[in-house]
């Protein structure tokens, strides 16, 4: 299987959990908890730069670092549209 395959497996696993519980439970087997914080966190940095405020707030609240800020921001804003798509919807 190559790698776009792979990744489109884990896509269509994502797609078809049902409940947050679900989720939790697939997250908790592919990674480790600091990466599930790390992921919970630039979600966290996303929901508040698109609520207006400041990296140095949204750095200091979350504890993320000015790059990772910088770097959500430029996904929040870019093309792809994967933060909007899920902020929208929750």
């Amino acid at each position: 299987m190559s790698q776009d395959q792979a990744i489109e497996q884990l896509c269509s696993a994502l797609c078809s959990l049902e409940t947050p519980d679900e989720a939790h439970a697939l997250l908790g087997d592919l990674c480790t908890k600091r990466e599930i914080a790390e992921l919970a966190q630039r979600l966290q940095v996303a929901v508040m730069l698109r609520e207006g405020r400041s990296y140095l707030e949204v750095s200091r609240a979350t504890g993320a670092s000015s790059t990772t800020v910088s770097r959500v921001s430029k996904c929040l804003n870019g093309e792809v549209g994967g933060y909007r798509l899920v902020l929208d919807r929750l």
